[in-house]
């Protein structure tokens, strides 16, 4: 970052910010950037391409003797995948609950800001509030296959998809596999099944992109001679569209109901994620296809299916982002891969994006 000709420093969340000064003194700095840290067992392009790209255009910028109207800060969130904790820190003020969450390192939240040069008693002080930023961008792979699978070069994303998750817990009567008759089982097992097809039949029939999941089982006692008198299993539901994940799991939860009944079971729900959906600027997203038909490459407006640090601008600011390809639609595994030309054309697109946005008002 230093060598692209940013000014360097990290703010009181642990996040790291290169600025960039415009010929505007007084205008309100564009954010771009992305994460750099991964999954366990993770690839080498989610979050690198976005942060990378990113310090490619300023070092672009400064070669070509740019200078635009509103200051630039390029921006490293910190530990995205452990729930885009830097960008939320900043978003919103954090709960004294949410600083003690210990992450899979072992640390708490306050732990991890201070071993990233943070400062937790100081967060007031890297509060981003609407009105400070003029607009937000994020280049991204995909982490889907429906780029590589079309062709297309470019992503002009729609939005990012609301997520909630529920801990299901279906209750029967546990009892002795071998001396119950069948017509007298109360089999939470067999009811866990059925509500995990019929999750998958319920999410497919209707129009659109939304995606469901039963994620995680467990039967109790757990057992091989043992009918499980209870399962525990989880609930997601994603889409764009929070009315929509709100129809969905009406309908589930009046089905589980249905399936209950059949063989004297019985179902409970508790939501214990909830992440709202958020869109992309329209405007931001028409430049972003603009600058990428420019270059004459191929685009396709798509929902981003996973959560970004973006998700949480949008609260603060005009966002957009910009998807490349990953081939074969796999992220967050060893094989996760995008080409140096898409990872180019992605920079080249947010280089353009940047420039337009510096010309809009909002």
């Amino acid at each position: 970052m230093a060598d692209a000709g940013l000014t360097v420093r990290i703010d009181a969340a642990g996040n790291i910010f290169g600025r960039r000064a415009g010929s505007d003194p007084d205008a309100r700095p564009i954010l771009f950037g992305s994460h750099v840290d991964s999954v366990p067992e993770g690839g080498n392009f989610d979050g690198p391409v976005g942060t990378m790209g990113a310090i490619e255009v300023a070092q672009a910028l400064k070669e070509a003797g740019v200078v635009t109207v509103h200051p630039l800060d390029v921006v490293v969130w910190q530990n995205e995948e452990g729930g885009t904790w830097g960008s939320h820190l900043v978003t919103q003020e954090p709960t004294e609950r949410e600083l003690s969450t210990v992450a899979s390192s072992g640390k708490s939240i306050r732990d991890g800001i201070s071993m990233l040069g943070g400062d937790p008693s100081r967060l007031k002080d890297a509060r981003i509030t609407k009105g400070m930023v003029h607009a937000y961008l994020e280049l991204h792979i995909e982490q889907g296959g429906l780029l590589d699978k079309a062709g297309v070069h470019i992503g002009v994303v729609e939005g990012i998809v609301g997520l909630r998750q529920w801990a299901v817990t279906i209750s029967g009567v546990a009892n002795h596999a071998g001396t119950t008759p069948m017509p007298d089982r109360h089999d939470a097992m067999l009811s866990a099944a059925r509500f995990t097809e019929m999750v998958n039949r319920i999410v497919t029939s209707a129009p659109g992109r939304q995606v469901g999941t039963v994620g995680r089982i467990q039967a109790f006692p757990g057992a091989p001679n043992v009918i499980p008198g209870r399962v525990e299993c989880t609930l997601e539901l994603r889409d764009l569209d929070d009315t929509k994940i709100q129809r969905l799991f009406d309908q589930v939860r009046l089905e589980a109901e249905g399936l209950a009944n059949s063989n004297g079971t019985s179902f409970a729900f508790r939501e214990f994620v909830t992440h709202e959906s958020a869109r992309c600027d329209s405007r931001i997203r028409a430049k972003i296809d603009e600058g990428a038909k420019a270059f004459r490459y191929s685009t396709m407006s798509l929902p981003s299916g996973a959560g970004h640090d973006a998700q949480n601008l949008a609260r603060v600011c005009p966002m957009g982002m910009i998807f490349v390809p990953s081939v074969d639609g796999i992220s967050h595994a060893p094989a996760e891969f995008s080409s140096p030309e898409a990872i180019a054309r992605g920079a080249e697109v947010l280089m353009s994006a940047v420039r337009s946005v510096d010309t809009m008002r909002f």
